[in-house]
């Protein structure tokens, strides 16, 4: 099987807000992307743009594609999955170190934590855990915004209204002056507002409209590339009002695959993954399986047969040499990552129609470590550059 392990340390996205805050002279950040010096830096992530996909679609995204030639693309981090990756970014740290494992893990002997609604997993789980799983206790590293406030830098982000004090926001992205937005105008317009409100200036949009689709109609489809197209015409029109002296970076936070319906295999349904598991976390294409004591080999051996080539199964310590977290796992880190980790080849997906039944029955899914969900861009242009 081939698997694509993130570079960290090279070129993944948690090396993508030092590199960029080194060029804004923050100490102790390490550019080792090689960005250039600027003033004022705008970094826009847009959910779920894989590499892969956007060398697909290029007639759909003219003016994204225009920037592909100077640039390689980077890799995600694993899981590659929307809070394990804005952590890494507004961190700077793999996961093993900022301790956001994936879409959902253990927090507790017998709980699972949603990392991205910071509630307890189960679709119909809505209490909110903030008060007893403390954001700033379950990630307390420094973010890379703090330590660029520290340095002098008005640190901004620009994001959707209803994440500004969520459980995620405090956790990865804490140190940032929050503007929310409704919709791609006031995204734009708060994205240029913000690069002229000071002189030293970095700031963090995110847009997810793309990754939604993506989910419901699959990446590629028609709504899929129309939206494409609309977050082209945003990155274009922010990069031809950039304010001198500053500088663009668009990236994502992964890829992502259109799952086969005959390729689903459902965990709530098949009494053969189930034995000997206490708690099932992660996604779709990643799963967390911890199991009850003892019961690990046994467990392994019966995914492996079930999935076959489709999955690599692996015990804790096994994916943690592998490098798949990161070169370090930090003591209070470890316990979060399954008995067993489990990353989906091709387009299988294990599924939960019971405990997930919206998500179980998404056409597109991430997390894995294939190239399709791993690989992603970083795009930049300079306002010297228009």
């Amino acid at each position: 099987m081939v698997l694509l392990v993130p570079r960290y340390g090279s070129d993944t996205l948690a090396d993508v807000v030092p590199s960029l805050l080194a060029g804004l002279d923050v100490p102790g950040m390490p550019n080792v992307l090689g960005l250039p010096d600027t003033r004022r830096v705008c970094l826009l992530l847009v959910d779920g743009l894989g590499w892969q996909l956007l060398r697909s679609h290029k007639a759909e995204a003219p003016f994204l594609s225009s920037l592909l030639p100077d640039r390689e693309p980077i890799t995600a981090g694993f899981p590659a999955t929307t809070a394990t990756s804005l952590a890494s970014l507004g961190t700077g740290l793999p996961p093993g170190e900022h301790g956001l494992v994936g879409y959902s893990f253990a927090t507790g002997d017998d709980e699972l934590l949603n990392a991205l609604r910071w509630h307890r997993h189960g679709e119909d789980q809505a209490e909110d855990l903030r008060s007893q799983v403390v954001p700033e206790q379950l990630q307390p590293r420094r973010t890379a915004f703090e330590r660029a406030a520290d340095a002098g830098v008005a640190v901004q982000l620009v994001a959707p209204r209803d994440q500004e004090g969520s459980g995620l926001t405090r956790a990865v992205l804490r140190g940032a002056r929050f503007r929310g937005v409704q919709a791609l105008g006031d995204l734009t317009s708060h994205v240029l507002d913000a690069l002229r409100s000071h002189d030293r200036v970095f700031c963090y949009a995110y847009h997810a409209d793309l990754d939604a689709l993506g989910h419901v109609y699959g990446p590629g489809s028609g709504p899929w590339c129309h939206q494409l197209a609309y977050i082209d015409r945003l990155a274009a029109r922010i990069a031809a009002e950039l304010p001198q002296d500053t500088l663009l970076a668009v990236t994502a936070d992964h890829g992502m695959v259109t799952v086969a319906e005959d390729d689903r295999v459902d965990f709530d349904n098949e009494p053969t993954l189930r034995a000997g598991v206490r708690m099932l976390g992660g996604e779709a294409r990643v799963r967390h399986v911890y199991t009850v004591p003892g019961a690990t080999d046994d467990v392994r051996h019966a995914w492996r047969e079930l999935l076959g080539h489709r999955a690599v199964v692996l015990p804790r310590e096994e994916a943690i040499k592998a490098g798949w977290f990161g070169p370090r796992i930090a003591g209070y880190v470890r316990p979060r990552i399954g008995d067993l980790v489990v990353a989906a080849q091709g387009t299988l997906a294990v599924t939960r129609t019971k405990v997930e039944p919206r998500l179980s029955h998404f056409t597109g899914h991430h997390g894995s470590l294939t190239v399709d969900e791993q690989l992603i861009p970083l795009l930049t242009v300079a306002s010297t550059d228009n």
